[in-house]
C-alpha cells in the first residue's frame, strides 16, 4: 500500500460493542456496519508539540512522537534490515498491536481524508470487507480479513497527520478500537520546521534504553557468522 508502506498480512477491525450508532458502508455490504462510538465528549489530543500538555503522563520518546504505553503492554520495534533504520514501532497490548506514524501535510489540512479513501480501495482490492464510520475525530476506517480486525485512525494537526492502527483478533474488536483512541489521545507530536514533501514519514528515533537493547541483541548473530568463517 504505496503511501503508509503497509504490509500484507491477515488484519482487520470493527465489531460491534452494542453502544452507539451503526454506519453503512455506502456499497451497501452489509457486513459493513460498524460502531464508532468514541465514549462521550470531545478528544484532548493528540496535541501538537507547541501546545503538550505537563500533565505527567508518562510517554515514549520517538523524536517525531512522544507515545504512552499503557500498562502491561510491549514495545516492538520493527527494523530494515538492509538499512539499519527503524521502519516502525508498534505497541503490543491485549487487544492487539498499535502502531501511530505521523507525516507531513498541507496547510490546509485535510489529508486523512483524502488517504482514508485510497486505504479504503486498497483494502477492498485485497479482498477484505470495509466499513467506513464517524468517531470523536472524524473518520474510522475498519476492514475484516480472515480472523483478524482492524480499525484506522487519522487526525490532523498542523501541517501534520497523524495516522493510527489497531490489529487483532475478531474476539478482541469491540474493545480494540477505545484502545487505540486512548494511545491517540495522549501522543504527542514533534513535526519540526524543516519544509518535506506531503505524506513523507516523520523520523522516528529509538529512546537510548530500547536503541542499546537493540544493539545488545544484534551483536551475538553479527559475531556467529564471522567465527564461522
Amino acid at each position: 500500500m504505496g503511501i503508509f508502506g503497509r504490509r500484507k498480512r491477515n488484519l482487520v477491525d470493527g465489531g460491534h460493542d452494542g453502544v452507539g450508532p451503526q454506519v453503512h458502508d455506502p456499497e451497501g455490504d452489509p457486513a459493513s456496519e460498524v460502531d464508532t462510538d468514541a465514549g462521550g465528549g470531545p478528544a484532548e489530543g493528540p496535541y501538537d508539540i507547541s501546545e503538550a500538555p505537563d500533565d505527567g503522563v508518562p510517554r515514549m520518546d520517538l523524536g517525531s512522537l512522544k507515545v504512552p504505553v499503557p500498562n502491561g503492554s510491549q514495545v516492538q520495534v520493527e527494523m530494515d534490515q538492509s538499512s539499519g533504520a527503524v521502519r516502525a514501532v508498534h505497541v503490543v497490548t491485549a487487544q492487539g498491536q498499535v502502531t501511530v506514524t505521523a507525516y507531513a501535510a498541507p496547510r490546509s489540512g485535510g489529508l486523512w481524508s483524502e488517504v482514508s479513501g485510497e486505504l479504503a480501495e486498497q483494502l477492498r482490492s485485497d479482498g477484505a470487507r470495509v466499513a467506513l464510520g464517524r468517531g470523536e475525530w472524524g473518520l474510522e476506517l475498519s476492514a475484516i480479513v480472515g480472523e483478524v480486525a482492524l480499525r484506522f485512525i487519522g487526525v490532523d494537526g498542523p501541517r501534520w497527520m497523524l495516522r493510527g492502527v489497531i490489529a487483532g483478533p475478531q474476539s478482541e474488536a469491540s474493545r480494540a478500537p477505545d484502545v487505540l483512541r486512548a494511545i491517540m489521545r495522549g501522543t504527542i507530536v514533534d513535526r519540526g520546521q524543516a519544509p518535506m514533501p506531503v505524506r513523507t514519514p516523520l523520523q522516528i528515533t529509538l529512546p537510548e534504553a530500547i536503541a542499546s537493547h537493540i544493539k545488545s541483541r544484534q551483536a551475538p548473530a553479527q559475531q556467529g557468522p564471522a567465527q564461522g568463517r
